[in-house]
């Protein structure tokens, strides 16, 4: 499953905001330091001899009041645009997840900033593939890369899903096909 991107880029902890920064919603500070950045990660499997090369970049949305992430594998074979939000309702960051492949997936995420790691807990609608729900790790390393594991709720079965390391890179266009 390619939702990974989406997890990955939730993870670099608040910093100080800079006094002409776009505004933003309170509990969405934590991202700021996405916004602008682009990160690019090699989702294949060990051994596979094809590359599967996720792209992303992160951008303020609505006013402040939602982040846009947008992400594409392979330069369009399948891709994902996302809104992450503040729900009052349910006291928590939340997100919908759109992909080219004709699912959706729509969740909410913690940050503890102790350890510096988002665990999000996904529900996935419409998808081939049995797969109900997913489940991430995502936390920052020390060199300053990405690290994003997840397992998946595919027929009744929680399975491992795909794990990757995301680099930052510069700016790229994210294409669709």
């Amino acid at each position: 499953m390619k939702i990974l991107l989406f997890v990955c880029c939730l993870l670099i902890g608040a910093t100080a905001v800079a006094e002409d920064s776009p505004s933003l919603h309170p509990k969405l500070e934590v991202f700021r330091p996405f916004l602008g950045q682009y990160w690019q990660g090699n989702l294949a499997e060990p051994g596979s001899e094809k590359p599967v090369i996720d792209r992303s970049h992160w951008s303020r949305a609505l006013n402040g009041q939602a982040i846009k992430t947008v992400h594409s594998i392979n330069h369009g074979e399948y891709g994902g645009e996302s809104f992450i939000f503040w729900d009052d309702a349910k006291n928590s960051l939340a997100y919908y997840y759109f992909t080219t492949a004709g699912f959706y997936t729509h969740g909410t995420m913690q940050f503890n900033p102790q350890s510096g790691e988002i665990i999000a807990l996904e529900n996935v609608e419409n998808n081939q593939n049995g797969i109900t729900q997913v489940k991430s790790h995502s936390k920052i390393m020390p060199d300053g890369s990405l690290q994003v594991r997840s397992s998946y709720l595919q027929n009744e079965q929680w399975v491992e899903g795909h794990s990757a390391v995301y680099q930052p890179v510069a700016p790229q266009e994210i294409l669709f096909k």
